[in-house]
């Protein structure tokens, strides 16, 4: 690749008709200023549409600032990771453009010893430390269910009056906004309290194989940490569990009645009913509390407010394993295979150096398991829970007559929500009419027409002149974005009947290819297709039983596609940069996961 050749600046990448003046949704610090133009554009930036994937509404992107500055934070002021501080980040054109910071080379070996000190309590104290997390972590949901928001009363109740309360019911109602928003900073904060640490100690172990392996494969790596039992899997797990208690009970006939309602009520009439729905019960607290987009948008479905979603994977299950199929993951397999390998590479080994590579792999091994599962925690039940107050939120000023529909609040920032609180208990305590209602729905219309424009047009791959070579760990390993793939964006394939991307899971196979690029278009995988995404979102676990593999447009060796695929034994290929513009659904594939070539056999 030659640096000379580059992808679009953003200071001239127009918006597409209709999306002008987009620029004003987001805050000032998130958008490319024209001031700064000369320094910007020095910089390399890629779009993470691995995590956010279509144009954010406004309020929307408190998502990317809240968790992009706390993954910064861990790296920069928590644990002085050596060699890399945090990622910049902007919305371009409605999405999100990332681009790492490096530490200069002169202060990376004074950070080491702090980063020994302070990461290596960490990992000494893992298990204390994590479950101390879980305690946090669930406070803080407890913390967000118990919010609540009412709409202002007619008067002060008497009450208030009588004992000396001083204050009124809008300040409830603005504190309990702020509180809300304080308790989404610290569900952040948390997320990446040990995330960092656990993609530094793999890349540890990574980095150690590679200096003594230099050609072993990087999924020959993966594979040596796969296999580790995660609660990210329990949601999926449990429909399972489901399926074969409805086959077991008979219920089976009565749960594929109708609606949700219709269902649940056709099985209460059978004779074993009742222990069915007791245990379709227990199941949803907390793993029902899962959506089949990321959590990272006000829009995502979470199973515990859509029952339609889990029900109708507990039929598909229910289907197969009629047909007498094993529908469990092949987690004997996986784990087999696992200690094969790790065994084969331990032998190649001097004492000294085995030494090093069973303490490498042991705490890699430890601390893997927290990459996915705080996946369950934060982006699923945290955020589930968020989003549900704010939609509440927005129904109270929507009733007042501040928008149209229930859910326009999200066209507004969260600065402005704020606004908009004040300006409804403003003109509650003065007597009057509120000024929200005459400005915000022609506001929101614009903004409608905004997001509607932007999401006609997919993003830039890339921004600037990309570095000749590159080496940043974190950039390949989650995102997929290598010194060959940005070739391949900058160029175009040459061959139209083939890709490339990273062999993120192994197998070979063939299948006609469904290309999706939603959550709520998963209704339409048939069984026995290849999924073609741009991303794939862990919560899709329960249609793998479906597909024969997985091809995206972004993500690394340790995506979340690249993860659960492995782990449900799928073939992927991730980061292929295009396969999402270049397949149509229909057209026959062959996927090898294990060399990363995706051939389009017709």
């Amino acid at each position: 690749m030659t640096t000379h050749v580059r992808f679009p600046s953003p200071y001239d990448l127009k918006a597409p008709q209709g999306a002008e003046g987009w620029e004003r949704l987001y805050p000032y610090y998130l958008v490319f200023q024209d001031n700064l133009r000369k320094k910007e554009e020095g910089k390399f930036w890629f779009c993470d549409s691995q995590h956010w994937p279509t144009p954010f509404k406004p309020f929307d992107a408190v998502t990317v600032e809240f968790a992009v500055k706390c993954l910064g934070q861990y790296n920069t002021r928590h644990y002085l990771i050596p060699p890399a501080n945090g990622v910049d980040y902007r919305i371009h054109n409605g999405y999100c453009y990332m681009s790492p910071v490096a530490v200069a080379p002169e202060l990376i070996a004074g950070r080491v010893p702090q980063f020994m000190e302070r990461a290596g309590y960490y990992f000494q104290n893992w298990d204390r430390l994590l479950a101390n997390w879980d305690k946090k972590v669930r406070a803080n949901i407890e913390a967000l269910e118990a919010l609540h928001f009412e709409k202002l009363p007619d008067v002060v109740p008497l009450d208030w009056v009588t004992e000396g309360v001083g204050l009124d019911n809008t300040y409830g109602l603005m504190e309990t906004y702020d509180r809300s928003i304080q308790l989404l900073y610290k569900t952040w904060q948390y997320h990446f309290e040990f995330l960092n640490l656990g993609y530094a100690a793999y890349l540890d172990f990574f980095g150690f194989l590679k200096g003594q392996f230099p050609e072993i494969p990087d999924q020959a790596i993966a594979k040596m940490v796969q296999g580790v039992d995660v609660d990210l899997f329990r949601p999926d797990d449990e429909l399972k569990k489901l399926a074969k208690l409805a086959v077991k009970l008979d219920v089976a006939a009565a749960l594929r009645t109708g609606s949700v309602d219709a269902a649940l009520a056709a099985v209460a009439q059978t004779g074993n009913g009742k222990q069915w729905l007791e245990a379709w019960k227990q199941a949803q607290d907390p793993w029902f509390n899962f959506t089949s987009g990321n959590g990272f948008y006000s829009t995502d479905k979470y199973w515990i407010e859509h029952l339609d979603i889990p029900l109708g994977y507990v039929r598909d299950y229910i289907v197969r394993v009629e047909r007498g199929e094993d529908i469990d993951r092949p987690t004997a397999k996986i784990a087999a295979e696992r200690e094969r390998i790790t065994q084969e590479y331990a032998e190649l080994l001097d004492p000294e150096a085995r030494a090093a590579f069973e303490g490498k792999l042991g705490l890699a091994r430890t601390v893997f398991p927290y990459v996915e599962n705080h996946n369950f925690y934060i982006e699923h039940w945290s955020m589930g829970v968020f989003w549900r107050k704010m939609r509440g939120l927005s129904r109270i000023l929507h009733e007042a007559g501040f928008w149209s529909s229930a859910d326009d609040m999200f066209y507004l920032t969260r600065q402005e929500v704020r606004d908009a609180l004040f300006d409804y208990g403003n003109a509650w305590a003065v007597g009057t009419d509120p000024i929200g209602p005459s400005y915000w729905p022609l506001e929101i219309a614009s903004r409608k027409r905004i997001m509607t424009a932007l999401a006609t047009q997919v993003p830039q791959p890339a921004l600037n002149e990309p570095p000749a070579v590159i080496t940043e760990p974190f950039t390949i390993m989650l995102w997929g974005i290598t010194t060959e793939s940005v070739g391949r964006w900058l160029n175009g394939a040459a061959d139209k009947s083939s890709l490339t991307g990273m062999a993120a899971s192994p197998g070979i196979v063939d299948g006609p290819a469904r290309v999706l690029r939603s959550a709520d278009e998963l209704d339409q995988i048939k069984q026995g297709e290849i999924l073609v995404t741009p991303v794939t979102a862990p919560s899709w676990a329960p249609v793998f039983g479906k597909i024969k593999a997985t091809v995206t447009d972004i993500g690394g060796m340790m995506s979340h596609a690249a993860i659960v695929c492995r782990e449900y034994g799928l073939p992927a290929v991730t980061g292929t940069g295009n396969a999402t513009s270049l397949i149509k659904t229909g057209q026959m594939l062959r996927v090898n996961g294990s060399t990363g070539e995706v051939t389009i056999l017709s």
